[in-house]
C-alpha cells in the first residue's frame, strides 16, 4: 500500500496540493450552501462546460512551460471552426456527409498547426518575445475572421454534428471524452517523450538547454504547432456545441486558461508544471462558477472571484517560498 501511495504521489507531484485543497474547499462550501450543488445535474453541467475551456487550457499549457505564452488560442480555435464551417457550406451545407465533415476537421487541424508553426518559427529564429508574437497572430486572426464573416455567425450544419457537442456515450458527454483523451495525450507527451523533456528544459533555462546540444528551435516550433492543433480541436468542439461559428466565441476564456494553469501549479516563468493538477484546477473553476450560480450570485461575480483566486494563489506561493527558504536557512 505504501508503495502504491508513493507512486501516486510521484506521478501527481507536489503541484496537486493546491488544486486538491481548492477542490475540497469548493465542494464543502457550496455543498453546505446549496443542497442542489452535490447533484448529478451540477456535475453533468460541469461535464459539458469543462471541455471547451479545458482544451484551450491545454493549448496554453505547452507554451507556458517553455516560458512563453499563446495569446491567439481562442482566435485560432475560431478560425479552425470557420474552416470546418466553410468546407461544410461549400459541399452541401446541412446535407453534407460525414466524409466531408472529417475532411473539414482535418483541414481545420492543419490551419491550427499552421498558426502555431508561424508563431514558433518567429519566436525561435528571431528571439522575439512570445507575448508580442502571439498578440500579433491574435490580431491577424481576429481581423481575418471578422473579414470573412463580416462580424456575424455562420450556422446551418448537418444533424450529425450536434451530438459531438451535446451527445453522450455510456452516460459520458462526448466533449468530455475528447477532453480526457487529450489530457492523457498531453500527460504522456510531457512525461514520456523527448519533446516533453525538452519543453521543461527550455522553460528552466533556454541558453543552458541550447548549449547542452538540444535543438531548442525545433522544440519551440513543435510546442507552438501542437498548441495550434489543440486549439483546432477546441474549435471543432465549440462549433458542435454552439451549432454555429463566430470569431468572438470563447474570447473570455483566454485569461481563464492562464488562471487554470497557475492554479494547477504551473510556474509562470516555465520549466515546472504537470497536466493532471491543471485538470483538477479546471474542475475547481467550473464547480466554483456553478456553485455561485446556484446560490444566486451574478455570473460576472464568478469572473471577479476567479481574479481574486489568482491573486490569492500568487500570495500563497510567495508565502510558501519564503517558508521553504526559512527552513533551509535554519537547517544549514
Amino acid at each position: 500500500m505504501t508503495t502504491i501511495l508513493e507512486r501516486v504521489k510521484a506521478a501527481l507531484g507536489p503541484e496537486m496540493a493546491g488544486p486538491g485543497l481548492a477542490f475540497v474547499a469548493v465542494v464543502l462550501v457550496f455543498g453546505l450552501a446549496s443542497p442542489q450543488f452535490l447533484s448529478a445535474a451540477t456535475f453533468g453541467s460541469v461535464a459539458f462546460q469543462l471541455p471547451e475551456l479545458g482544451l484551450l487550457t491545454l493549448a496554453m499549457l505547452l507554451p507556458i512551460l517553455t516560458g512563453g505564452l499563446n495569446l491567439a488560442i481562442t482566435f485560432t480555435a475560431n478560425i479552425a471552426g470557420l474552416t470546418v464551417a466553410w468546407v461544410l457550406r461549400e459541399n452541401g451545407g446541412v446535407d453534407a456527409g460525414i466524409g466531408i465533415f472529417i475532411a473539414g476537421c482535418l483541414l481545420a487541424l492543419l490551419v491550427g498547426a499552421a498558426s502555431g508553426v508561424v508563431m514558433g518559427l518567429v519566436i525561435a529564429f528571431t528571439r522575439a518575445h512570445p507575448i508580442l508574437v502571439s498578440l500579433s497572430m491574435m490580431i491577424f486572426l481576429r481581423g481575418l475572421g471578422e473579414f470573412l464573416t463580416r462580424g456575424g455567425d455562420i450556422s446551418g450544419f448537418p444533424a450529425f454534428v450536434g451530438p459531438i457537442g451535446h451527445g453522450s456515450i455510456a452516460g459520458i458527454p462526448v466533449p468530455l471524452i475528447v477532453f480526457i483523451a487529450c489530457v492523457l495525450a498531453w500527460h504522456v507527451l510531457l512525461g514520456r517523450t523527448k519533446l516533453g523533456f525538452n519543453t521543461y528544459m527550455i522553460g528552466s533555462n533556454l541558453e543552458a538547454t541550447r548549449y547542452s546540444g538540444i535543438n531548442t528551435r525545433k522544440a519551440i516550433v513543435l510546442v507552438y504547432t501542437l498548441s495550434g492543433v489543440m486549439c483546432a480541436v477546441a474549435g471543432i468542439i465549440m462549433l458542435a456545441r454552439f451549432n454555429s461559428v463566430r470569431i468572438g466565441h470563447g474570447e473570455s476564456y483566454l485569461l481563464i486558461t492562464v488562471l487554470a494553469c497557475f492554479l494547477g501549479g504551473v510556474n509562470p516563468f516555465g520549466g515546472f508544471g504537470r497536466v493532471i493538477p491543471v485538470f483538477v484546477a479546471l474542475v475547481v473553476l467550473q464547480l466554483l462558477s456553478s456553485g455561485l450560480n446556484l446560490v444566486g450570485a451574478n455570473q460576472h461575480l464568478a469572473t471577479a472571484v476567479w481574479g481574486i483566486l489568482l491573486v490569492g494563489v500568487m500570495i500563497l506561493r510567495w508565502v510558501a517560498t519564503r517558508i521553504k527558504i526559512s527552513i533551509v536557512r535554519r537547517g544549514s
